[in-house]
Order: structure tokens, then C-alpha cells, then sequence
């Protein structure tokens, strides 16, 4: 019998190839968002099982734990998928940007944890919360997002040492730039002013990334199947990179690494 998985931000992107990939070994993925109607699609041709859900609202959040774990018995695995981009160096965000970006990407997670480990310690079970190599580096203009995805670093890996004693596993993958709804917008707003399309933008963006593309959210959910299934199992308090190799470069030799003639 496969097992039960929650899995936030389910609507598109990256949620949705895990809940594709997730059927596909025999597990039953429940995907939560904001937005009804992108859930049912993706149930429509995954299999998964749709519900509407603000995992930044603690008692959305027992709700839907509660609901899961009454309609199937139990619950294996948590993906912490879920999040917000609010663009802007300090002096640029709102304290509403401040606010909205670190409750959707970084307090929601711990009103999930909070409400599933219970039953993530009964099964023995696993997470994975989806950082970004935002949280490795300090990107231009990400004040907020990268600082609510290095935090939900250090959160899950405080998980991964205080349960993995009681047989929880928690991980962590930090996707580079990954084709999302999310990063196709990003490419659209980065992309118009310079004249470029959207392909052009991607390629742009990830001139300096050493595969020269980005990843798709096929790759990303790869690494998260892996983290949560028995394959890693002596795998904790991990931080995967899925990233291209984004954060290799060294910034000081640029000039030199990316004029050498590609053979």
C-alpha cells in the first residue's frame, strides 16, 4: 500500500510534478493551495486528491491535518512546497510584503509541522520543505524571500535533530530556477524591458548557470520523492541543491570561466 502525502502549493509548478510522480509509485498525494480551481486540474490528471487550504491560517492548517488523517488513517509524508516571491531590497518592501512573505514561506511551515508530526512520528515518516538556492546565497532584490527560505532551512533541519530520534526525517531541496507559473512571470517582468521573450530570458538568466537551462519541476520533484522514500533513508537534516549548479561559480573568476569556448 502506498503512502499518504500532504502537498502544499499543489496547484502548479513544482507541487504538482510531485503529486504526478507521487501517483506514479502508488502513493496518494493530497495537494492544498489558495486557488480551487488550479487543484482540481491538477487532480483531474494526476490522480491526487485537491483541497483548498491557507496554510498560513493555524486552524486551516489543523483542518486540513485532521481532515487527511480521518479520510486515510494516516500520514506519511509532508512536502512544504508552498510560497510567495515579493521582490525588493529593504528599502523597497512594505512591511506587508515583510509580513505576507515570511507567514506563506516560512510560519506556515511550522503550523504544518506542527500539526503532522504527531502522526509523521507514528508512521515513521518523512518531510521535505522546497527552499531555494536563495537561501545559500544573497541574490539581488530578495531581501525577504531569501531570508524566509534561509530560515525555513534552519527550521527544517531543527526538525531533522529533535525528531529524528522518534524516527522523522526532514530534508530540505533547493531548487535554482526552476519553469514554474511563479518563475515564468519573473522571466516576463525581467525579460520586457530588455526586449526579450520569455525563452530568451531563460536562456539569459541562466548563462552563467554551468548546465545553461533551467530546470524543470520534473527534476525538482525527483529530489523530493527520493528524500521521502525509503532510498534515503539514512538521509536527515539534509540540503539538496537541484540547481544546474547555480551556486558553484565563484563570482570573482566569471570573466574568465564563461569566455572559454564551450566544447
Amino acid at each position: 500500500m502506498g503512502r499518504v502525502l500532504i502537498v502544499t502549493g499543489g496547484g502548479s509548478g513544482i507541487g504538482a510534478a510531485v503529486a504526478e510522480l507521487a501517483g506514479e509509485r502508488g502513493d496518494t498525494a493530497v495537494i492544498c493551495g489558495r486557488r480551487k480551481d488550479a487543484l482540481e486540474r491538477v487532480a483531474a490528471a494526476t490522480g491526487a486528491e485537491p483541497r483548498v487550504c491557507d496554510v498560513s491560517e493555524p486552524d486551516a492548517v489543523a483542518e486540513l491535518v485532521d481532515g487527511v488523517v480521518a479520510a486515510h488513517g494516516r500520514l506519511d509524508g509532508l512536502v512544504a512546497n508552498a510560497g510567495v516571491m515579493r521582490a525588493g531590497a529593504v528599502l523597497d518592501l512594505s512591511p506587508e510584503d515583510w509580513d505576507v512573505t515570511l507567514r506563506t514561506n516560512l510560519t506556515s511551515v511550522f503550523l504544518l509541522a506542527k500539526a503532522a508530526l504527531p502522526h509523521l512520528i507514528e508512521a515513521k515518516g518523512a518531510m521535505v520543505a522546497v527552499s531555494s538556492v536563495a537561501a545559500l546565497r544573497a541574490p539581488a532584490e530578495s531581501a525577504a524571500y531569501a531570508t524566509s527560505k534561509a530560515a525555513l532551512t534552519m527550521l527544517t533541519q531543527t526538525i531533522a535533530a529533535d525528531y529524528g530520534p522518534r524516527g522523522v526525517r526532514a530534508n530540505v531541496v533547493c531548487p535554482g530556477w526552476v519553469r514554474t507559473e511563479m518563475a515564468d512571470a519573473e522571466m516576463s517582468g525581467f525579460g520586457g524591458p530588455l526586449g526579450l521573450d520569455r525563452e530568451e530570458a531563460y536562456a539569459e538568466i541562466t548563462r552563467l548557470v554551468p548546465q545553461r537551462r533551467p530546470g524543470t519541476p520534473e527534476e525538482a520533484a525527483a529530489a523530493v520523492l527520493w528524500l521521502l522514500g525509503p532510498e534515503a533513508s539514512y538521509v536527515n537534516g539534509a540540503v539538496l541543491s537541484v540547481d544546474g549548479g547555480t551556486a558553484l561559480p565563484d563570482p570573482g573568476t566569471v570573466p574568465f570561466t564563461f569566455e572559454v569556448r564551450e566544447r
